[in-house]
């Protein structure tokens, strides 16, 4: 460890997800005395967890570890220095019983559809090309003026409605113009004909055709990370939820905690650094912030998750990593494979863990089906898609993750900035992550957050809000202007009043 004038001073960390665990690793490398706590009785790590069930691991969705800093990436490395694995990634999409590459590739996309489907497929491009729909407000305008309605329809409507729960009229053409810029049915013929090569700048990023993933699935970063922590003196405490944050003026002094078995407690701290929902840490001051602070937390939304596990008696069902089902007539989203990630995540010889994704919001009809229900769901849908037969079926289980995506709905900047501003003036508590920063981060960039939160204890000339996706993480962090952080998620269209 190394010395530091600030060796007495005690860091409580709310959260033991990437950057609760990151910001505790690295104040102790700063010296700090650190208390880790803890909601989940079981799991570290967060939605980077990962479940074990009768001797399968798997994953909240799939956690590709690439990262362009470097920093983050020795970070890995350091932390499980021979536990990496190389995956080859696939991926596809799955459409009316028909495999598409993605992402889309012309040629292969109007193949699989057939001749007819095809030919009204590029009819309707023809049309959208001389009858644009203006102006763009929408982000099905936004994708029809580039693929045409019929490649709208099949290839974008379907799935981006599951993974939002909104209509795609109802989503801002921004976000397509940020998420998918540069992309057009021309575009994709072209680069069929003339691939891109090399890793310039017009390479996207995000299709990688390898990445690192630790052989035992991403939590086992997190559970050596919690191990670390405790064997170098600090506290990692699960099934503890913190139910307030207790402020004088503009210092916190304390959070009081509830753990499982309802003792009540208090601790105290110098600093603090918190993982909680944005929403969650606002309302949980007392004395509370200004009013305007608490109605605009109120105002944030999330997205939430789960995954229905099943155990497959059947080896080869797919060589994906994960499939993007476009179906409409299910209600299922992805389906990770999880012996296409790593082998040692299946114990078990001949059988295949599959992770079926659906999203939603909780307490809607979804997320308060029992299990049985869910499995049952998923074992019709994937009999439904032809992509296992329910007799194969042997076993399944069931992960809720609540608040897993940060929604930014109409408005949604300005009330972030409204609590911002307030928060800012607390000396000594810091939120990160991406719920603690109502940010849709990546796990790297909500590691920096953490990395720079526990720097600030002790130089404190880091802005942990202005993290972005394609940082040299500290010169942005320090002198960028921009607000724009994470990964994009879609904005409804207001209403003319």
């Amino acid at each position: 460890m190394k010395e530091s004038p600030v060796a007495a001073k005690h860091v409580v960390v709310v959260g033991a997800g990437p950057a609760g665990l990151t910001s505790a690793a690295e104040c102790q490398d700063l010296g700090c005395r650190v208390t880790v706590l803890e909601k989940d009785p079981e799991y570290v790590g967060g939605i980077a967890r990962t479940v074990h069930y009768k001797g399968y691991r798997f994953d909240i969705g799939g956690h590709r570890f690439f990262s362009k800093s470097a920093e983050i990436t020795d970070w890995w490395r350091k932390r499980l220095p021979d536990d990496f694995i190389q995956v080859n990634r696939m991926s596809r999409i799955f459409y009316n019983g028909v495999f598409f590459d993605y992402p889309l590739k012309a040629f292969n996309a109007l193949s699989g559809l057939g001749l007819l489907t095809s030919t009204l497929c590029v009819l309707s491009y023809i049309k959208s090309k001389f009858f644009p729909i203006h102006p763009e407000k929408s982000f099905q305008d936004w994708v029809t003026n580039r693929f045409g309605s019929r490649l709208f329809l099949i290839f974008f409507k379907t799935y981006t409605e599951k993974v939002w729960g909104m209509p795609c009229h109802e989503i801002s053409a921004d976000w397509a113009a940020q998420r998918i810029k540069g992309l057009s049915l021309s575009t994709a013929i072209w680069n069929a004909i003339k691939p891109q090569r090399g890793g310039g700048s017009s390479v996207v990023k995000t299709l990688i055709d390898k990445f690192e993933y630790p052989r035992l699935g991403p939590g086992m970063m997190w559970e050596k990370t919690r191990d670390d922590i405790r064997a170098a003196g600090g506290e990692v405490t699960l099934g503890i939820e913190v139910t307030a944050i207790e402020r004088k003026g503009n210092r916190v002094t304390g959070v009081v905690t509830r753990r499982l078995t309802g003792e009540v407690s208090r601790i105290t701290g110098d600093d603090f650094i918190v993982s909680l929902p944005l929403r969650e840490c606002v309302l949980a001051f007392d004395p509370p912030l200004s009013e305007a602070a608490q109605a605009a937390a109120k105002r944030l939304s999330y997205r939430d998750f789960l995954t229905v596990a099943l155990m497959v008696k059947r080896l080869d069902l797919f060589p994906d990593n994960w499939i993007y089902v476009h179906d409409p007539s299910v209600k299922l989203g992805r389906v990770q494979n999880f012996n296409n990630w790593s082998p040692e995540l299946v114990e078990n010889p001949g059988v295949t863990c599959l992770g079926l994704e659906y999203f939603c919001f909780e307490g809607d009809g979804l997320w308060t089906m029992s299990d049985a229900d869910l499995i049952e769901l998923g074992k019709k849908e994937m009999s439904q898609l032809g992509l296992a037969r329910p007799e194969e079926i042997i076993d399944g289980c069931v992960v809720r993750m609540p608040k897993s995506y940060p929604v930014y709905g109409p408005g949604y900047q300005e009330d972030l900035d409204i609590i911002r501003r307030e928060m800012s003036a607390l000396e000594n508590l810091q939120p990160v992550g991406r719920n603690g920063l109502h940010k849709y981060n990546n796990q790297d960039h909500s590691m920096m957050t953490a990395l720079l939160a526990a720097r600030n204890i002790t130089d404190p000339r880091f802005d942990v809000w202005k993290v972005n996706t394609d940082a040299e993480y500290h010169e942005e962090s320090e002198v960028r202007d921009t607000e724009r952080t994470g990964r994009l998620t879609p904005q409804r269209i207001e209403p003319k009043p």
